[in-house]
């Protein structure tokens, strides 16, 4: 199938694994077309941990079995419901320092990543384009992992709400409930990393609507490029990377598909005027415009420089076969050929245009 975008063709071809030779390379394509636009580019080298990209995630999956089955094993008890609830909560602060701080602190596993940055003039932009270059292979799609996590998490809070409220139910519900638990576990459990797919969707085709609106934005907007590495390892090139950026606004493309309307997803509180202008940019494009909250088992740049403190959205295309594709290998440039990406530059650049 011949690409519409020639950035989704050269990009989309080949897998990138973080810090390997095509990603390498990729980087070195997205530097020259940059360069060609008036852009001044900067390699920002960076170090991290890849235990919490890689293993994090089948961790999470192995230990709900146990937690779900002691909750199955002493039904209808408070006192074991309050420990659950206990036990949650120190899980969720340990998981959100180790994938907050853990990523680019931990002493083991250590990976060098390569961030592309790229400016024009000398002022400091007002707006960033960010999309991630790497990619990952997953034995589950991500809709299978997303499934997995609503599901566990459901059975786990209805097994604790038994608990507390010594529900007068058969036993049979209490151990279905668990069943559900251990098999939204599968999934995570099965999510380790490999290299067997393109990326083509995820993420070609964000880089390559970065550089399409990059290309109409005119030059005297203060609108920088940010091309990240290590994201598909728990978003490592993002937050070293916001270290050492003051907070601004940013805005994120990943995952632009053929099919599907626009979608921006967001995280934490609501930003009203990004949500503003894409929705006025998308109208003026005549392009429907879906406004979601970050969907529970995904995660993009945007969450990193939320977290750091930016103005930041991400801006996708796709629908439920979208996401049966990306992490698998099918994500190639046999399932897409980039007819969307360029209706979703025109909306990034008009926006980018507007903040900058």
């Amino acid at each position: 199938m011949g690409a519409a975008s020639p950035h989704l063709a050269r990009l989309g071809r080949v897998s990138r694994p973080a810090g390997s030779a095509a990603a390498a390379d990729a980087r070195a394509y997205c530097d020259d077309v940059l360069r060609g636009l008036g852009f001044a580019t900067t390699e920002c080298a960076f170090e991290y941990s890849a235990f919490v990209g890689e293993c994090a995630t089948p961790l999470a999956g192995l230990l709900i079995v146990p937690f779900a089955g002691a909750l199955a094993l002493a039904p209808r008890s408070p006192n074991v419901a309050v420990i659950a609830v206990l036990v949650l909560l120190i899980v969720k602060i340990v998981a959100s320092l180790a994938t907050r701080r853990g990523v680019l602190h931990l002493p083991f596993a250590r990976r060098r990543g390569v961030n592309l940055e790229a400016v024009r003039g000398i002022q400091e932009p007002r707006v960033w384009l960010v999309a991630h270059i790497d990619s990952k292979w997953q034995p589950v799609a991500m809709l299978t992992r997303v499934g997995g996590v609503v599901v566990s998490a459901t059975s786990l809070i209805a097994l604790i709400l038994l608990a507390l409220t010594r529900a007068a139910l058969p036993a049979t519900v209490t151990w279905a409930f668990f069943a559900l638990a251990c098999v939204g576990a599968v999934p995570l459990m099965l999510s380790y990393v490999d290299s067997r797919n393109h990326g083509t969707v995820d993420n070609a085709s964000g880089v390559a609507a970065v550089l399409e609106a990059a290309a109409v934005i005119p030059s005297s907007a203060r609108v920088g490029v940010l091309i990240t590495d290590a994201e598909e390892l728990a978003l490592a090139g993002a937050r070293a990377w916001a270290r050492s950026r003051a907070a601004t606004v940013a805005l994120n493309c990943d995952s632009v598909d053929d099919t599907g309307s626009l979608v921006v997803m967001y995280t934490g509180s609501r930003p009203a005027r990004l949500l503003s202008l894409l929705e006025g940019a998308a109208s003026s494009d005549k392009q429907p415009l879906r406004v979601l909250r970050l969907i529970p088992g995904i995660l993009t740049d945007h969450v990193a420089l939320a977290d750091a403190g930016w103005e930041t959205v991400t801006l996708s295309r796709g629908d439920l076969r979208t996401l049966q594709r990306i992490h698998t290998s099918r994500d190639s440039l046999a399932y897409m050929n980039g007819t969307g990406i360029a209706s979703a530059a025109q909306v990034l650049a008009r926006t980018a245009t507007e903040l900058g």
